[in-house]
């Protein structure tokens, strides 16, 4: 009985009889690469892959695929740089429309809302809010910057009467370095002239 059975396993053991000494022939002594599948490979198995096989990216449960766009700067960037214009557009709007919109003449005053809203989100941020403020805070007005007709600005003016100008720019420029200062110096130089101190 178990002659008849050694009889019908004889065909598959010609078989890999034969692969054998195929592989043999062909001076492939490793088994088969698998790409997908790292865990059935026996150790060493590297040494003998050509070199493309080697460039075949081989994953295992434990390592998923990477994609570029997880890892990309860039990628990360865009997101960031959405949150940051989001963050400074309220202001940022207000700002050109009490410069630019003729809501207020040259000399004029700000609303006491407009005053409030540049104070906490811009004047706050100055670098040098300070020595802005100098003897106290009277008042926000818009006028022409006194070198540069063609320009309107805001100016701080001071209790004892003076006043001085300040930018806005340099303003937000300081607020986004402190709160996004990873971020901050790739914002500034694709967001803000060159200049606009």
């Amino acid at each position: 009985m178990a002659a008849p059975l050694l009889l019908r396993g004889l065909p598959l053991l010609r078989l890999r009889l034969h692969q054998h000494q195929y592989s043999a022939a062909a001076g492939i002594f490793s088994t088969p690469r698998r790409p997908w599948c790292t865990a059935a490979e026996p150790s060493g198995a590297d040494e003998s892959l050509s070199s493309t096989d080697k460039s075949t990216p081989a994953w295992s449960a434990g390592d998923p695929p990477k994609y570029p766009r997880w890892d990309d700067p860039d990628y990360r960037w865009k997101d960031k740089e959405a949150e940051i214009l989001k963050d400074i557009e309220p202001i940022t709007s207000l700002t050109k429309e009490i410069l630019h919109s003729g809501r207020y003449v040259d000399g004029e005053r700000l609303t006491v809302e407009d005053e409030k809203a540049v104070l906490e989100k811009l004047l706050a941020y100055h670098p040098h809010s300070e020595d802005k403020i100098g003897c106290g805070l009277d008042s926000i007005m818009v006028d022409r910057h006194p070198q540069f007709k063609r320009s309107r600005c805001l100016f701080v003016v001071r209790t004892d009467g003076g006043w001085i100008d300040f930018s806005y720019q340099k303003c937000l420029r300081a607020y986004i370095r402190d709160k996004y200062p990873s971020h901050a110096e790739r914002f500034i130089r694709e967001h803000f002239k060159r200049g606009s101190g």
